[in-house]
């Protein structure tokens, strides 16, 4: 039967994705979707980009991923903004390359799991398409006045989100794998030395509560820790 896998936020690290794929096996039938943040801050994010383009999957736009297209389309007066890495990231970019990162959807719905892949999360009061891309690929949290924020906060946005979707994202590795009632999330900071999660669906299968969902999640160790948090 054919499968959804769905990967958390890969940054770069070319290595334990083709791990992480080997453990999972994926066939010709099964459906792979990545929450963004392929590239940045890891080793290998062309390695990445290709695996990505050549299983065929569906990579929605992260945080890491728009800020370069944001770059790239004002031109040469916002690289500055980019650190050395980022730039030196992006000059190496093939065309090939840029047709991935442009071609990822702000989000990804899968109605027959009744759930949704974005990079960060949402803001319940509005629906899908009404979303602003900044909240779906920034948000952590919602501040004192209960508007999204890029701080981590007290608690998730995650912790309060109700559905009616379940929504299963990335971007916030200091929580790592989160998983709530109606939110799941899949950063387990591989390029930060933890490690890289997928959470793996049968044909119509829903996402199970918190104690069996452990088990719909397969995860690999990373080879070392590629980038410090603290810097």
């Amino acid at each position: 039967m054919p499968r959804t896998i769905v990967i958390g936020d890969v940054h770069g690290c070319s290595v334990e994705l083709s791990e992480l794929l080997c453990r999972v096996s994926p066939k010709d039938s099964d459906k792979l979707v990545f929450v963004g943040d392929l590239i940045g801050r890891g080793p290998d994010p062309r390695g990445v980009l290709s695996i990505v383009e050549q299983c065929g999957a569906v990579a929605v736009q992260g945080n890491h991923e728009r800020r370069l297209l944001e770059v790239r389309a004002a031109g040469t007066g916002r690289k500055s903004r980019l650190g050395p890495g980022h730039r030196r990231m992006m000059a190496s970019f093939t065309d090939a390359d840029w047709r991935v990162i442009e071609n990822m959807p702000l989000y990804h719905d899968l109605p027959e799991h009744n759930l949704c892949v974005v990079h960060a999360g949402l803001d319940p009061r509005r629906g899908l398409p009404e979303q602003d891309p900044w909240v779906l690929t920034h948000i952590r949290s919602f501040d004192d006045q209960g508007e999204p924020s890029h701080r981590d906060g007290v608690s998730s946005w995650s912790a309060t989100y109700k559905g009616p979707k379940h929504v299963v994202f990335g971007h916030n590795a200091l929580r790592g794998l989160q998983l709530h009632e109606h939110a799941t999330g899949l950063d387990s900071g591989c390029v930060y030395g933890g490690s890289l999660s997928a959470l793996i669906l049968s044909a119509g299968e829903v996402i199970r509560g918190v104690a069996e969902r452990r088990e719909q999640i397969i995860s690999v160790p990373a080879k070392r820790q590629y980038f410090d948090p603290s810097l």
